[in-house]
C-alpha cells in the first residue's frame, strides 16, 4: 500500500478515551488497558517535545436533543450527559491543564467542532492518533483529517473496539485510503527523528547566530 508518511509538525489526537468508553462495565465501554498505555507513553514524548496535543469528550444535554439521530440510532449514548464522570477523560491519560478538551456530539473529531481551527493555528501537518472505538469515532476522524488534509496516522497499538472483527476490518480499511496505520515503534522512531532534526536546526542557527556577532564586532573593529 501506499504511504503518505508524516510531515515536520504533528500533534497527538486522542480520540474517546472517556469512562463511558474505557469502563467494561458501562454499555460502551471495553478494556483498553493496553491502548491507554501506549497512549499515555505518547503524551509523555509530545509533551517533552512541546508538541500539541488534543482529547476528544462526547457530552449531550439533558433531553438529548444535540444528539439528534444519533443518539435515537445509538440510545446508550445516553450515558455521556454533561457532568457525568461518564464524559470525563479516564484518569490513565489525564490531560493537564495546559491540554485541549474538545467537546463532540458525533462520531468525527472534526464535525462541528473547532479542533481544525486549533491545528491550524499551530501549523499542524501530521496527526497521530489513538483512542476508541476504531469502527467508529477513530474511523470517523482518520477520513475527516484525510479530508481536512492532514497526514493521519493511527497507532496500532494506540486505538481499540469492542470486537476483534470490526477493529481489524476498519484498520484495513484506514490503510488502505485515508491514511498510514503503523506501529508505536515507528510512530516512536520517526519522533526521535524529529527531534534530532530539531536539535540539528537549533545548532546550526546557534553556530551562525555565533559567527555573525563575532564578523560584526570584527567589522566593527575595521570601521574604528
Amino acid at each position: 500500500m501506499n504511504r503518505s508518511g508524516y510531515g515536520t509538525k504533528p500533534a497527538l489526537l486522542v480520540v474517546d478515551f472517556i469512562y463511558g468508553f474505557t469502563d467494561p462495565t458501562t454499555p460502551l465501554g471495553g478494556d483498553f488497558s493496553k491502548e491507554l498505555a501506549v497512549t499515555a507513553d505518547l503524551l509523555e514524548t509530545f509533551r517533552a517535545a512541546q508538541l500539541p496535543i488534543v482529547y476528544t469528550t462526547i457530552a449531550y444535554e439533558p433531553g438529548f436533543e444535540d444528539g439528534g439521530v444519533f443518539v435515537k440510532k445509538v440510545p446508550s449514548l445516553k450515558i455521556l450527559e454533561v457532568g457525568s464522570k461518564m464524559v470525563d477523560v479516564d484518569n490513565r491519560i489525564r490531560p493537564r491543564p495546559d491540554e485541549y478538551v474538545a467537546l463532540k456530539k458525533y462520531a468525527s473529531a472534526f464535525f462541528n467542532t473547532d479542533i481544525d481551527a486549533y491545528l491550524k493555528a499551530r501549523s499542524v501537518d501530521t496527526i497521530i492518533m489513538t483512542g476508541c472505538t476504531t469502527s467508529g469515532c477513530i474511523r470517523a476522524s482518520a477520513i475527516d483529517s484525510m479530508q481536512y488534509g492532514y497526514l493521519t496516522v493511527v497507532v496500532e497499538e494506540g486505538v481499540g473496539d469492542r470486537a476483534q472483527g470490526p477493529h481489524d476490518a476498519n484498520l484495513f480499511d484506514i490503510d488502505a485510503k485515508y491514511g498510514d496505520v503503523v506501529s508505536v515503534d515507528e510512530v516512536n522512531s520517526y519522533m526521535k527523528g524529529l527531534a534530532t532534526n530539531q536539535e540539528v536546526g537549533a545548532q546550526v542557527l546557534e553556530d551562525f547566530n555565533k559567527w555573525w556577532r563575532q564578523d560584526a564586532n570584527l567589522n566593527a573593529k575595521v570601521d574604528a
